[in-house]
């Protein structure tokens, strides 16, 4: 038998060997090094004519450890890469929805905001409307009342009378007449006339009589501005729809309609 003739059963183990290694290096990623070499021994011993026996490297348990170690770090890397795709895309999910819940709410506010603005606008409108109508209704009742009783006769005439003749006056604060007049000394000074003595100050005046509904004024009726006992203003009403007061040191003693300043009340005293 040739010295050679014991090669084929030699070569056989090694192919098996250099394709196991290269099935391994594949997963496990260091063997692939060592199989290429074993491979390519291989292919460099069969192209050259076989006078000796190749041994091919020995894959040790050592080896085999740091494949399976490289797997695993492979697998590990592989997992956490996919575990921290999936928490970024979760927070992006989160973050979304958080900035759509935000703008959800924005708009909703703002919606709110502007139907509470809308609303307050109609009811100022509507209040506006009302005190329109009301001043106007004023105007209407007090013009009624001056058409009814459009003369003084007796007592009112003669304090219409003075009344009148004090028009153009000055208004001076605390004067009581007969150059020159505040409010209540106007009215004092006039029902003095009649023999009315009336107190001095407009609060306690607009408490001095009977009190009246302004649509049902007469000549003579003292008015007031303010609330009963505590007015700031008083005048006389003289028919027709006009008062005479001493109005302020602008205006002196004046002759106007009721509309021109609407009064609070009134109190008969005559």
């Amino acid at each position: 038998m040739s010295h050679t003739a014991h090669i084929p059963s030699h070569r056989k183990p090694r192919r098996n060997a250099s394709a196991w290694a290269l099935r391994s290096g594949v997963a496990g990623g260091v063997l692939s090094t060592l199989a290429v070499t074993g491979a390519s021994t291989a292919s460099a011993t069969a192209e050259k004519p076989a006078t000796e026996t190749v041994e091919m490297p020995t894959i040790t348990a050592s080896l085999a450890q740091e494949a399976t170690r490289s797997t695993a770090a492979t697998q590990q890397a592989a997992l956490d890469f996919e575990l921290k795709d999936q928490q970024q895309r979760t927070s992006e999910a989160a973050e979304k929805a958080a900035a759509d819940a935000k703008e959800k709410a924005e708009r909703k506010a703002k919606a709110e905001a502007e139907r509470k603005a809308e609303a307050a606008r109609k009811a100022a409108a509507e209040q506006a409307a009302e005190e329109r109508a009301s001043r106007s209704s004023e105007r209407t009742t007090l013009g009624a009342a001056s058409d009814a009783v459009s003369s003084a006769t007796g007592s009112a005439a003669t304090l219409v009378s003075f009344l009148k003749a004090q028009v153009g006056k000055a208004y001076v604060s605390g004067a009581t007449g007969p150059s020159a007049y505040d409010c209540s000394g106007l009215t004092q000074a006039a029902f003095r006339t009649v023999g009315v003595d009336l107190p001095r100050v407009s609060g306690a005046q607009s408490t001095a009589g009977t009190s009246v509904s302004l649509d049902a004024l007469q000549p003579g009726d003292l008015l007031y501005w303010g609330s009963a006992g505590s007015a700031y203003h008083v005048g006389v009403y003289i028919g027709d729809g006009k008062f005479i007061g001493a109005q302020n040191s602008s205006t002196g003693v004046v002759e106007q309609t009721l509309d021109w300043d609407p009064p609070t009340g009134a109190v008969r005293v005559l």
